[in-house]
This record gives C-alpha cells, sequence and structure tokens, in this order.
C-alpha cells in the first residue's frame, strides 16, 4: 500500500456565542492518534499504523471548523442525540403527553432534529494526554424533547490501540434517549475510495427490516438467507449490490439496524468488526447497546472535500453505529429507550484496532 498522507488539521478556535471551539488531541504510546472537537463532541482523526507501520487516519473529516460549519454531511464524527436514528413523523407519547421533533428526514426526525447534539459546542474537561470528558446540558423542551438532559462523553484511548467511548445522561423529567457515534471509518484512509473491498462481520441472527422511509416495519427477521447475513466475515461486495427490496430502501445499500447476538457460543465481546486487506487494519467493536446501525455511506454526495483534498462519495465510507433501535418509542416490542426522571443512563462503546500482516 502506498504511503498515506496525514491530513493537517489547524484552525478549530472559533467562537460561537459564549463558547469557543477547540481541538484536543489525545495520543498513547504505540502510535495511535485521535483529534477531537467539542464541537459536536466528535472524532476528528483516528491515525493508527497499517500493516507497514506508516500512520492512516481511517475517519473521515475535514481540517478546519469551518469545514464542518459548512459541511454538505452534518454527522461526520459527532455525538448523535438526544434519540440517534429515526423517529416516525417526530411524535412520541410519553406519561400521557405527545412531544413533536421537526421532521428533518423526509417525514421523520433524524440524529435529534434540525438542532441535535452534533451541532452545539460542548463544554469539556482534558483528564490526562490519553482522555477526555465532553459535557453539555440540553434544556426542557430543546428540539421537543421533555427534560432537562445533562449528558457527558467521555473518551478514553488506551495502550491497547482502543478508543473507549462511554455516555453518562440524567434528566429531572421522563424522558427519552439514545446515544451514537457517527464515526465514518475507511480503513484504508479516509479518501482513499470505496469501502465494499472491506470484509465485516456482524454477531447477529437478525436485522430490522424497514418500510420506504426507513422505519423499522416492527418486524425482527433473521439473516439467514439474506444480504444482510454477516455472521461470518464477508466483503461488503459480496452482496450489496443484489436486487433486494430492503437494500433498495437503504439507499442501495445497507442502512439498517442489525440485532446484536449478546450470547454467542464462544462468549466472544466483539460484536463487529471491518478489515481492509491493503492496509492490514482491522476494527472490532464492543458495546453495551442492543442494535448496531450498518451504513455504508450511501447519502455521501461528493460535494465535501476531506481531510487529504479528495472528495467523500458514495460508499467511501462505512458506519458502526452502536444503539437503541429506531423508533422505538412508538414500537413497545422493542428494547426502551425510557429514561425516567433522575434515573442515571450509561452506556459504553470500544473501537479497538489492530493489523494484520
Amino acid at each position: 500500500m502506498a504511503k498515506y498522507q496525514l491530513p493537517l488539521l489547524k484552525d478549530f478556535k472559533k467562537k460561537e456565542g459564549d463558547k469557543t471551539t477547540a481541538l484536543i488531541i489525545l495520543k498513547n504510546n504505540r502510535g495511535m492518534q485521535v483529534a477531537l472537537t467539542n464541537y459536536g463532541a466528535r472524532i476528528v482523526s483516528l491515525i493508527v499504523p497499517d500493516k507497514d507501520g506508516n500512520l492512516v487516519d481511517v475517519v473521515l473529516g475535514f481540517n478546519t471548523i469551518s469545514d464542518y460549519l459548512q459541511a454538505d454531511e452534518p454527522y461526520h464524527g459527532a455525538t448523535i442525540g438526544r434519540y440517534a436514528n429515526r423517529i416516525s413523523r417526530g411524535a412520541f407519547a410519553l406519561d400521557g403527553h405527545e412531544y413533536h421533533v421537526a421532521p428533518n428526514n423526509g417525514p421523520n426526525a433524524l440524529h435529534g432534529g434540525n438542532q441535535g447534539f452534533h451541532t452545539k459546542i460542548w463544554d469539556r474537561r482534558l483528564n490526562n494526554p490519553n482522555q477526555v470528558t465532553f459535557y453539555y446540558t440540553s434544556p426542557d423542551g430543546e428540539e421537543g424533547f421533555p427534560g432537562q438532559l445533562t449528558v457527558s462523553v467521555d473518551y478514553i484511548l488506551t495502550d491497547n490501540n482502543e478508543l473507549q467511548i462511554s455516555y453518562r445522561a440524567k434528566s429531572d423529567k421522563d424522558t427519552i434517549i439514545n446515544l451514537t457515534n457517527h464515526a465514518y471509518f475507511n480503513l484504508n484512509g479516509e479518501g482513499t475510495g470505496t469501502i465494499v473491498d472491506h470484509v465485516v462481520e456482524l454477531a447477529a441472527d437478525a436485522f430490522l427490516p424497514i418500510d420506504a422511509v426507513q422505519i423499522p416495519l416492527g418486524e425482527v427477521r433473521s439473516v439467514i438467507g439474506t444480504p444482510f447475513d454477516f455472521r461470518e466475515p464477508k466483503r461488503i461486495s459480496a452482496d450489496i449490490a443484489k436486487e433486494d427490496e430492503q437494500l433498495k430502501r437503504g439507499g442501495y445499500g445497507y442502512d439498517h439496524t442489525f440485532v446484536l447476538t449478546k450470547n454467542n457460543a464462544d462468549k466472544n465481546p466483539v460484536v463487529a468488526s471491518a478489515y481492509a486487506e491493503k492496509s492490514g487494519i482491522k476494527l472490532q467493536l464492543l458495546t453495551t447497546e442492543p442494535g448496531i446501525q450498518f451504513y455504508t455511506g450511501n447519502a455521501l454526495t461528493g460535494k465535501d472535500i476531506g481531510k487529504t483534498g479528495n472528495h467523500y462519495s458514495r460508499q467511501d465510507a462505512f458506519c458502526f453505529e452502536t444503539q437503541h433501535f429506531p423508533d422505538a418509542p412508538n414500537q413497545p416490542q422493542f428494547p426502551s429507550t425510557l429514561l425516567k426522571a433522575e434515573q442515571a443512563f450509561q452506556s459504553q462503546t470500544i473501537y479497538r484496532f489492530n493489523v494484520l500482516k
């Protein structure tokens, strides 16, 4: 693999009202480096060694805060909330009241609405060279959600080449919550083109089929005999172009929630993995969440120009969005996303990197 040109991050300081954006860089003793910004509590870059020892940035993003503010795709690397994924018609009922989030994805509310957590400048505390915590207080009624919600996202970079992401939250009223990170990965390096040659494995016996506007039908469908069977390692390209109604509804690719198998026979805590043969980089995923949205970047338009000057086009990246299920407040058969008043919410996801030579 040709040596990857690392991006040059700059100009991340910008004052917006009484808050200022900033860039925070975490490093470990094995050559791994993570850059984050408090704008959206997001991952800006994630640099890991490849099989030849060269450093590769495996997350899509931009070199300046202005690029993030003007981006065609607003979710690059961001913390997503209050409710990740879709809520049908932006409406849900709680404690006898109906609440409304403005639709921003056809008829549905996506990723917390127009001014979700990805648009906020979070407070921050740099705990040590390997750890930063971001904080945000979402006022009662923000984007239509009930309760004042205090939320924190803790990023820890370990010497085992793991990026640990821990979420905590508490509300003063009953509310709903579903948090995730929206990093776009390309394990050959951001801006290097398609990811359909990546090999993916998902510990999921079932997935959630969706309707024409990507709301779950309510069914938990077996992956057996479908293009959604990733129980054994498989190239994304193997089935992504097949004639399949669900692939069509996902934007002619994968954009579906997979129901994670928590008690698989070998008790392996890894619930998902992706591997790129060119770089030799393997990403493993661990999570406390019941589902993962596997998304193959079908809506990337090519309008955004990333850190190394290349356009981000359709299927140039994939996402592993660990989360509860889309539209769960309206589908009581799904795991609950209710957060009771003064109850502590906790969730964790780990990105683990290694190299196969």
